[in-house]
């Protein structure tokens, strides 16, 4: 006997009841280790996307009835005026999930032809496939179809099938083969919509028609008198700067989704300080997408700590500030040859006083460059030379220009952000050559060692090889920056039409 939707849904809230009774006890999940947390994230993420899948098809059986005749509309029914209200109430979510379930079940669903009886095609259908194979999240699916909805009718219907495919092959993880041509890891949301916004600069360079310039009349920014310790500022940014300014600040440490409010006209708005306390890393996005993007476990603070640690680094060195003693200021970290060596001891910070860390001297040795100064007992200076352990600006050029971005997946920090680390260490051999550098960004640089992340050069291209709760099978695998459609490489046979 063939169970129903709900019989097997219930089956499953059943089973889910249990563990959260279980979460719910004395031990709770403290019992369960590092490896057992991140394993059960990556099923409750699959077992998220096979629900989102099965309320979409709901969803779509919902709107399909509800536009026949009065009896067989479904919300009327259940004594609601329209699908959103329904879902509201079913689902207990707000206005905009219950909007979102709506639309993905209008590019999903295959409506019932009135002059035929027959099922229509989907509006994308590889992409619906995707979803019920649990590929992909409804928010994967709107981030996707979202920049081919906006293009309309600036692209055909034969154009919009091929884009279709190769979203849904993308989501499979067919975009990242590893060495024996196996799928790599799914992508997440946010490199899904990135793929999909690089197809439409293909097809679609030019763009909507802009829509009215009064934020040209509203920009402004206005400074309040220090209180308390801190200035208080308040205005309106035009969205292309408030654009710039998320890009230096919020996406520098690990560019998660954000589901921020639409920008106006008038564009971003500030508010005093001691009128609004709002932390936006708290409202990260929904990753979704086959396996989940690399753990972060950094706090919202650290995060934009990291921000800025990239963006006084990127200052530092863009040569535009004034000289300090001569020279471009320069961040001065000292500590002796045998500490050095032995990655044992502290290292001093020129001009502050204060120590730190020498793993801090092994990271800008290895982005930067090290002068070796020796001194005799008396502290008089006997030598002074340096290595040539410091990437050219050709050759950072170069790599900047291979690697477009950190080469971590799903970090997003742009590669002329990025530190250039030594794949194999200048310490043991490795040579600064192009072939030997890679783009990290600042925090990925200074946690490579201990996150369990892996990188190396094969023909002179960097591969990476993930956490086991990553990818499984630990294959290498070429970042995905390097398969994402650059709107000028895209092969033009990709784009024609079927046929």
């Amino acid at each position: 006997m063939t169970s129903s939707p709900a019989e097997v849904l219930q089956q499953v809230d059943d089973l889910l009841a249990g563990l959260c009774a279980s979460a719910s006890a004395e031990a709770g999940f403290d019992a369960v280790d590092a490896a057992g947390l991140v394993s059960a994230l990556v099923v409750g993420g699959a077992v998220r996307r096979r629900v989102d899948a099965v309320l979409t098809g709901l969803v779509g059986q919902v709107a399909d009835r509800d536009r026949r005749l009065a009896e067989e509309r479904v919300s009327s029914a259940a004594g609601c005026r329209d699908v959103t209200e329904l879902l509201r109430r079913a689902l207990r979510t707000d206005v905009p999930t219950a909007r979102r379930f709506v639309h993905a079940s209008r590019v999903t669903h295959r409506e019932i032809m009135l002059s035929s009886g027959e099922l229509g095609p989907a509006v994308f259908p590889a992409m619906a496939q995707a979803l019920r194979e649990g590929m992909v999240s409804v928010a994967g699916l709107l981030a996707a179809v979202g920049p081919v909805e906006q293009a309309g009718n600036r692209i055909s219907a034969a154009e919009r099938e091929v884009v279709d495919g190769l979203l849904a092959s993308t989501a499979r993880g067919e975009d990242l083969p590893d060495e024996h041509g196996r799928p790599g890891p799914c992508p997440s949301t946010q490199e899904l919509a990135d793929f999909s916004r690089a197809l439409m600069l293909r097809l679609d360079p030019d763009g909507a028609e802009p829509e009215d310039r009064a934020g040209e009349r509203n920009r402004g920014v206005t400074f309040g008198r220090l209180r308390n310790g801190v200035v208080p500022f308040q205005g309106g940014l035009l969205p292309a700067t408030a654009a710039q300014l998320q890009r230096l600040f919020d996406a520098v440490g690990n560019p998660a989704a954000h589901d921020a409010p639409p920008v106006t006209a008038g564009g971003v708005r500030f508010t005093p300080a001691d009128t609004a306390d709002v932390d936006a890393d708290a409202c990260d996005g929904d990753a979704s997408g086959g396996l989940p993007d690399p753990v972060d476990e950094r706090t919202p603070a650290q995060k934009r700590h990291d921000a800025l640690a990239m963006i006084v680094n990127v200052a530092a060195a863009s040569g535009g500030f004034p000289e300090l003693g001569g020279a471009a200021p320069t961040l001065v970290v000292s500590v002796t040859a045998e500490d050095y060596a032995s990655g044992t001891g502290r290292a001093g910070l020129e001009g502050t006083g204060w120590d730190v860390p020498v793993t801090v001297a092994r990271h800008t040795g290895c982005a930067g460059g090290i002068q070796r100064v020796l001194f005799d007992e008396r502290g008089q200076i006997v030598s002074i030379g340096t290595t040539a352990r410091i990437f050219t600006a050709v050759q950072r050029r170069a790599i900047v220009l291979r690697d477009r971005e950190c080469v971590i997946p799903g970090c997003g920090v742009p590669a002329t952000w990025c530190e250039i680390h030594h794949v194999r260490e200048h310490a043991a051999g490795g040579p600064t050559h192009a072939s030997n550098g890679v783009a990290l960004c600042w925090h990925h640089h200074r946690t490579l060692d201990t996150s369990g992340w892996q990188v190396r050069m094969r023909h002179g291209v960097p591969e990476i090889r993930g956490p086991h709760w990553w990818d499984p099978r630990r294959g290498w695998h070429r970042p995905r920056t390097h398969h994402r459609p650059h709107p000028h490489c895209i092969p033009a046979h990709a784009l024609a039409p079927p046929g």
